[in-house]
């Protein structure tokens, strides 16, 4: 990697946290309120580095064979990265996830659930999992509805290597900021129910680089940043 784009990617991440700042600032929240997660998938072990160098810590894959690879390419890292798999997830492919992430984003049916909880090696502690909503209703995309949330959340909440943080959305593209935060809200409602019967749930991951501002003004507590961090992605490969 050449040195300008070694200097765009701190660039970007510079902007994109004053971006969070702004936003926070906007809606009288503290940056620190909002975990800046960059999503790294398809991108190559060097533009992590050069994130990593540029002081983030905290990445998100899609892809669990992609990104099982990059979490053993950084293992030992110090100070310790931070893997969150944020892609939906089949069965077959929850061993991988359970052994290598600190995080599971994607987490919408019991199976999934129960299998991550079995397969997470001992010794490792529990898994950090979000319940991903469907918020949009949409066909093509993954999640429950909110009236499925809670009995998910307690079934959830009884197993020993899984924690429940709290709730993932990707809502259908909005390009309107009143439409976008309607929908976000709905999210927050739902997630401070949450809050209120689990006190470790702390985490309302939902916010990428197009409606960023609208979820940080509802309340999220994490948003998922890719192309404004690394650029367009090729998916040619």
């Amino acid at each position: 990697m050449n040195q300008r784009q070694h200097s765009a990617i701190a660039e970007n991440l510079q902007q994109v946290r004053e971006r969070i700042a702004s936003s926070a600032a906007l809606c009288a929240r503290a940056p620190e309120e909002v975990t800046l997660l960059a999503v790294s998938k398809t991108k190559p072990a060097s533009a992590i580095e050069e994130a990593i160098a540029a002081g983030q810590l905290a990445f998100g894959e899609n892809y669990v064979q992609e990104g099982v690879e990059k979490v053993a390419a950084f293992a030992g890292h110090q100070p310790p990265l931070v893997w969150h798999f944020i892609g939906p997830l089949q069965s077959n492919k929850s061993r991988l996830v359970s052994e290598s992430f600190d995080w599971c984003h994607t987490i919408d049916r019991l199976k999934i659930a129960q299998r991550l909880n079995e397969q997470r090696p001992a010794g490792r502690a529990p898994l950090q999992v979000l319940i991903q909503v469907n918020i949009s209703d949409e066909q093509s995309k993954s999640g429950i509805t909110l009236s499925e949330v809670s009995q998910l959340a307690a079934e959830i909440a009884a197993m020993q290597n899984l924690t429940l943080r709290g709730l993932m959305a990707i809502p259908a593209a909005e390009s309107e900021y009143s439409r976008q935060l309607a929908v976000f809200s709905q999210m927050t409602e739902a997630y401070n129910q949450l809050k209120q019967h689990y006190p470790q749930v702390d985490t309302l991951s939902m916010g990428m680089t197009d409606d960023m501002p609208a979820a940080i003004a509802a309340g999220s507590t994490m948003v998922r940043i890719g192309t404004a961090i690394f650029g367009a992605r090729d998916y040619s490969a």
